[in-house]
């Protein structure tokens, strides 16, 4: 593998993350359960798209074959993407589900692209620069309604609960890396992300204990596989509604 071809998949994860997400949040635009929280999740999710179209168009260039960010991100199949297992994951209209899918993996994001301003690549660490603001927000936000339904009533503590055992199993999943992070680690372009998981606990440890909420215990079934392609059932549905006008209508112009 060359360092153009890592540097291309590395930018491809963090799109495919943050287009997928996106997805998930604009599910709620128009039945947040109120108003306010409506338009700030609608917001989160275009913060989402933004960082996606940024990096996707990175890779593009770096691929050198003529694509555009829209033919990566809507022309792709599914084993071709490389996003995190969580951020498919689906909150089945439930909001808590929802704060707690986007604070888990915020929190890495935020860590993330903190180190990639960092990075010997200009335009990796331009893009960081500029979505580190949003993340913040996200990790702030997220993490508040964290708090808020784990102490809060005895049903939305129940609820909130509920949501850690079923997302947790995916976080794991989150620090997996390959032949491309070691790469790109050595090149001091990318970060390796053994080295934030003790910082990402962190962050989630203070909101849990402020939420009255306890993390499962390691062990069980344990999801991996997502930057290699490997993803679980749900990724299919998320590209079937997210593709179908591109792909029914390949020549159109928006």
């Amino acid at each position: 593998m060359t360092l153009n071809d890592a540097l291309k998949e590395y930018c491809l994860r963090i799109a495919d993350n943050s287009s997928i997400l996106a997805h998930r949040l604009s599910e709620w635009s128009g039945h947040g359960p109120i108003l306010e929280e409506d338009i700030a999740m609608s917001n989160m999710a275009l913060d989402l798209i933004g960082q996606a179209r940024g990096f996707y168009s990175y890779a593009a260039t770096l691929e050198g074959k003529g694509r555009t960010e829209d033919d990566l991100a809507f022309r792709r199949d599914t084993r071709e993407f490389v996003s995190r297992n969580l951020v498919e994951q689906p909150d089945n209209k439930d909001f808590g589900t929802a704060m707690l899918r986007s604070f888990l993996y915020s929190c890495l994001s935020y860590l993330q692209f903190r180190a990639l301003m960092n990075s010997k690549d200009e335009t990796i660490s331009g893009l960081s620069a500029k979505a580190i603001k949003e993340v913040t927000y996200h990790v702030r936000h997220c993490g508040d309604w964290v708090v808020r339904l784990g102490d809060g009533t005895e049903e939305s503590h129940r609820r909130i609960s509920n949501s850690v055992e079923d997302l947790w199993m995916y976080t794991s999943e989150l620090f997996e890396q390959n032949e491309v992070d070691a790469l790109l680690v050595k090149e001091g372009v990318a970060v390796d992300l053994n080295t934030l998981k003790q910082d990402w606990l962190n962050l989630v440890d203070e909101i849990f204990a402020q939420a009255k909420l306890t993390k499962p215990a390691e062990g069980g079934y344990q999801s991996s596989g997502g930057i290699n392609g490997m993803h679980t059932e749900h990724l299919g549905y998320i590209l079937a509604e997210m593709q179908f006008l591109p792909r029914a209508y390949p020549d159109a112009i928006w």
